[in-house]
């Protein structure tokens, strides 16, 4: 009988979750020859350890072409091809049954195969490997080599993931993928016979797609042109259990390639280089701001009551303290704090926490980049933000003419547009509904027709229209209903209404606005900055009158809802916020705090404009999503 597995196998194939009454078959047939090869291997007293790892190799080739048949009808994301007319795709010529494999299947093959490799003297799972170059400073390098020449006596050691393998007989070629580029191995039989016995065939039979390998050879540029490693030794690295997708159609369901955000990073070079652009956007803002003298600052992510922003909290429960508690929504007020204690120029870049809708522009938790600076104003927040995004997009795409989807985003033409609130209004709908001052209802009745004539769409900002608790609220409903959308190329809009704008200054000249902009890209706000409040009394009658509309307004959709039903009333409590005072951060200016100019931007939407990405989602290597049943 044949000796048992060492203890390491045994456990592994003992912990493979199979599925499936035939998976486990597999296993077995897997675990039984892997049996068999060591045993024979054990039990052979003559003959070299080439034609030992020889019969093991051969051993293992009929195995895989028996069970690691794909099935054509079947790709290994599980997505089902469509079937052509005739005969079933899962038949073979002649109408037998094509044998199938599931991912079960293939894991308990691929473990099968450790034991095979570890009597090679292979480890599955190696400690390290030290490469000479990664493959794209190769593929520089030896850019003028010619085809069919080999560069003798040169030794190169490079390592990565095998994405590609094609067997000819005594030649077969594996494409290596390593961080920064690719390159072919050149595996000769009668080479590698006599440098390393046994290695084709386990480059044969016991790698498979998706294994990380490191690999050490001579350089060459093959017949047809591809450059190559004709390898001397092979060594496996890591072993991977469980198969890729199909090279053709990749990882096409889109939530999948979410929830497993790896192996999307591994089949799709385009996602690796998004990420790779968010990383050189983040470092190009914290290196622009160091030479400008900012200090990167940290402040508290747990707060025990939200502000700085209007928008729905995290809750959660210090137990130690016994204290109710919230996650930031904001770094604003805490930064502030930093300035009235003497620190003239700060950042911090960071995440926030909004428990709000998901979309394509919203996530619950985002990464944002808030600056302020002492004895400036909101002009000086224009500059630094038009020189940060071109600074970024030059380092993420080398020019500042963007394509974003059909759109073409010209960066270049500074300053930007920059226009105030209430003209782009009265250009939409011909309202100029600031000339209303203090009357209310007259702004309403005029915005309330001009809304319906100006399209379907804005019609639908009349509800907000009918609620507005002043006129400022009115400017900036029609605003969002028919300017926001339409403003694609880069535009600063200014002057928003003091209403909505609790901690910025009043403009010096235009009474019932503020020293406020916003930035609007492809219709979507890229940034916000303003002149920031120093005035403690103005501050606090400021977020009174915020917190006394809140509960106003959240008092007239309670009614609402509860004359539609329980249910409708029992969403919206939980949907709603308290908006409470921040006595500290009234104390705090007190104090006394400089003038100062703040902005902050959104940097996921600033990764989304400058790697053309659709969704937020695509940006965010791990985003939230709901959790599977």
């Amino acid at each position: 009988s044949p000796p048992p597995l060492p203890p390491r196998s045994r456990n592994m194939i003992s912990a493979v979750p199979v599925a499936h009454a035939h998976a486990c078959h597999t296993l077995t047939i897997a675990s039984q020859h892997a049996r068999a090869c060591l045993g024979r291997l054990r039990a052979t007293t003559r003959g070299s350890c080439a034609s030992s790892a020889h019969f093991i190799a051969g051993h293992h080739r009929r195995e895989s072409k028996t069970f690691i048949t794909r099935a054509a009808g079947e790709s290994d994301d599980g997505k089902q091809k469509k079937q052509g007319k005739g005969k079933s795709q899962n038949q073979k010529k002649g109408g037998a049954p094509a044998i199938t494999s599931s991912p079960e299947e293939v894991k308990a093959l691929r473990i099968g195969k450790l034991d095979a490799l570890g009597a090679l003297g292979q480890r599955g799972f190696d400690y390290r490997f030290d490469r000479t170059k990664y493959t794209e400073e190769l593929q520089r390098e030896h850019v003028d080599l010619e085809n069919g020449v080999e560069l003798e006596g040169s030794h190169e050691a490079i390592c990565g993931r095998v994405m590609a393998k094609r067997s000819f007989g005594k030649l077969a070629f594996l494409t290596v993928t390593d961080e920064r580029g690719s390159v072919q191995l050149f595996c000769d039989k009668n080479r590698l016979d006599e440098t390393s016995p046994g290695t084709f065939n386990m480059i044969s039979d016991l790698i498979d797609v998706g294994d990380i390998i490191g690999v050490k050879g001579s350089v060459k540029r093959s017949e047809k042109g591809e450059l190559s490693i004709v390898p001397t030794s092979v060594q496996m690295l890591t072993k991977a259990l469980l198969p890729l997708p199909d090279k053709w159609h990749g990882l096409t369901d889109v939530e999948k390639r979410y929830r497993q955000r790896y192996v999307d990073l591994i089949v799709s070079p385009d996602v690796r280089n998004t990420f790779k652009a968010r990383s050189n956007i983040i470092s190009t803002i914290r290196r622009m701001l160091d030479d400008k003298d900012f200090l990167e600052m940290e402040t508290p992510v747990l707060h025990d009551q939200a502000g700085g922003a209007d928008a729905k909290p995290f809750n959660t429960f210090h137990n130690a303290l016994g204290m109710q508690l919230t996650l930031r929504i904001a770094t604003e007020l805490h930064l502030k704090r930093l300035v009235v204690g003497g620190f003239e120029r700060v950042y911090e870049l960071g995440r926030v926490f909004r428990n709000e809708g998901l979309s394509t522009r919203h996530n619950p938790e985002f990464t944002s980049v808030e600056v302020y600076q002492a004895y400036a104003d909101v002009t000086d927040m224009l500059e630094l933000t038009e020189e940060m995004i071109c600074q970024c997009a030059m380092k993420a795409c080398g020019t500042l003419t963007i394509p974003y989807g059909d759109l073409t985003i010209d960066l270049s033409q500074r300053p930007w547009r920059r226009a105030p609130m209430n003209d782009l209004v009265k250009e939409a709908t011909g309202v100029d509904v600031m000339a209303f001052g203090d009357d209310l209802e007259g702004a309403k009745a005029a915005a309330i027709p001009a809304l319906k004539a100006h399209s379907k769409k804005a019609g639908e900002g009349i509800k907000g229209v009918k609620a507005a608790q002043s006129v400022g609220y009115v400017l900036n409903e029609m605003f969002e209903a028919t300017c926001e959308s339409g403003l694609i190329q880069p535009t600063f809009v200014l002057d928003h209404p003091v209403e909505i704008s609790p901690l910025a200054k009043p403009h010096r000249s235009k009474p019932g606005v503020t020293e406020r902009f916003e930035l609007f890209v492809v219709g979507r706000e890229l940034a916000n900055s303003f002149s920031e409040l120093t005035d403690p009394i103005d501050q606090r009658q400021r977020l009174e009158k915020q917190i006394v509309s809140h509960a106003k307004t959240l008092e007239a959709q309670r009614e609402a809802a509860a004359a539609i039903g329980k249910d409708e009333l029992k969403e919206l409590e939980d949907e709603s916020y308290e908006v409470a005072m921040d006595e500290d951060f009234v104390t705090a200016l007190e104090y006394g705090m400089p003038p100062t100019a703040g902005m902050g931007l959104g940097v996921d939407r600033l990764v989304m404009l400058l790697t053309n990405s659709p969704s937020i989602r695509d940006v965010i290597a791990f985003p939230l999503l709901k959790k599977q049943e």
